[in-house]
């Protein structure tokens, strides 16, 4: 089973974390939040919203493949890069993982007028 390295978010992880022996076939959302890491999934993992956008460091092509409609909600999500993905669509395959859960995410619902 791979290991996920989450890398230091001053909020959701201030310390960065890593976790071992990920199930394979999870989603990254699940995983994180099973593990104590409080990212936001404001549309409760069904490729809705872009708040669990994180950024692949390391392992971006062991996952599955990006679809289109993942693709379209990708663009617009705060911080896009060309190995973002949405985390509740990203499922773990065999190869460990580095990941970076950016600084903001667009959450209609969290924002303050």
């Amino acid at each position: 089973m791979p290991k996920i390295t989450i890398l230091p978010h001053p909020d959701i992880c201030p310390n960065g974390k890593i976790i071992e022996n990920a199930p394979n076939g999870s989603s990254i959302c699940e995983i994180l939040l099973s593990n104590g890491i409080d990212i936001e999934h404001a549309c409760g993992l069904v490729c809705a919203c872009t708040t669990c956008h994180i950024i692949i460091k390391e392992g971006f092509s062991s996952l599955n493949s990006i679809d289109e409609i993942e693709e379209d909600m990708l663009d617009k999500a705060w911080g896009l890069t060309s190995c973002s993905r949405l985390s509740c669509q990203a499922i773990v395959m065999e190869d460990d993982l580095t990941i970076e859960i950016p600084k903001y995410s667009i959450n209609h619902a969290k924002e303050k007028y």
